[in-house]
């Protein structure tokens, strides 16, 4: 019995000519740009039009290219590993599908079908779930696979923010950082959104808080000083925070050590490697800070595809409705936008 792993990212572009259509493709997804079609398309070319020659000067710093495809790509190969060894009552096979760049989900499937599965399961490389990211992947996928007339049993693992393995390789890599270190701030930092995301029902926020009460638990360390902030605010809409940027400057102008551990990223890619290593460090080090450093993205951290593993192959004991498998924590009903509530 043959089963499909596919693993949702979102993508970044492979050279500097391909960032406009990158970030078109990002704000034409009616999950980020919540408009009709005639709207949104006018719009979404003007955005990505406008903000092209700034992401290019930050995709310069990264030699010209996202390394996102590359690095998802060593994910997929070690956890396709992982599973068949495992669990030898079926042959995996992972798949990759970005959701704003190649290989795109129109693409991926032509290589599903032609593997044959028995059996598909989504896996979100977002552990945190947001309806503008594993929600909009997801119903990407869906709406591929009607429009190709491709009928397979499809298990969903919407999202794992508390899953064990997971919140462990959160502490042993924080623990490497922290190792011999004094007064210093630990700053758990995620992607925002704007605060209408989160009032009109997107769990997002409440379960990055649930990840992060989680690894603080399990550091055990007397006393610690952290904090969860939220980083890459866009637009004019209010943002959830507080921002990375403002916890940044306070902490380093009383002299704390920073840092800095990427919650809601499981890749590096820009946010990461140009905004907290550069930008974010450049301010630190502006405003007096002794030491500044960043707990790297878990990429193919052992725990992190031991948790992604025990979830596949464990999914029953997670069994929401036959077809969704969501952490055994549930979302409080305020949050619609959870798959869990039906609401959608």
């Amino acid at each position: 019995m043959k089963k499909a792993v596919i693993l949702f990212n979102l993508g970044g572009p492979d050279k500097l000519e391909n960032v406009e259509p990158f970030l078109f493709n990002l704000f034409y997804d009616p999950a980020i740009l919540n408009l009709p079609t005639f709207l949104r398309f006018p719009l979404a070319k003007l955005i990505a039009n406008r903000r092209a020659p700034t992401a290019k000067k930050i995709y310069k710093e990264l030699g010209g290219s996202s390394p996102i495809l590359k690095l998802t790509m060593q994910q997929a190969n070690d956890l396709e590993l992982k599973l068949n060894k495992n669990d030898s009552l079926f042959d995996y096979k992972c798949f990759v599908v970005m959701r704003c760049w190649h290989p795109r989900a129109e693409n991926v499937i032509k290589e599903v079908i032609n593997y044959n599965p028995d059996e598909i399961i989504l896996m979100p490389l977002y552990p945190q779930y947001s309806a503008a990211t594993s929600g909009s992947s997801i119903k990407e996928w869906n709406d591929i696979c009607i429009k190709n007339n491709f009928n397979v049993k499809t298990n969903t693992i919407c999202c794992y923010p508390t899953d064990e393995s997971f919140i462990e390789a959160h502490k042993n890599e924080i623990l490497k950082k922290i190792e011999n270190l004094n007064n210093f701030k630990l700053i758990f930092s995620a992607h925002g959104l704007p605060e209408k995301n989160i009032k009109d029902g997107d769990p997002y926020q409440w379960q990055v808080e649930q990840s992060v009460n989680k690894i603080v638990k399990l550091l055990d360390i007397k006393d610690l000083d952290w904090i969860l902030s939220y980083q890459s605010r866009v637009g004019p809409l209010k943002w959830i925070g507080p921002s990375t940027e403002n916890i940044i400057v306070e902490n380093s102008k009383l002299g704390k050590h920073i840092v800095l551990v990427p919650i809601a990223f499981v890749s590096e890619h820009s946010e990461t490697l140009v905004e907290l290593d550069i930008e974010y460090k450049e301010l630190a080090d502006k405003n007096g800070c002794k030491n500044y450093s960043r707990v790297p993205a878990l990429g193919t951290n052992e725990n992190y595809i031991k948790a992604m593993s025990n979830l596949i192959i464990n999914k029953q004991d997670y069994n929401f409705n036959g077809e969704l498998f969501p952490p055994k924590t549930q979302c409080p009903k305020r949050f619609k936008k959870c798959p869990c509530l039906n609401y959608e």
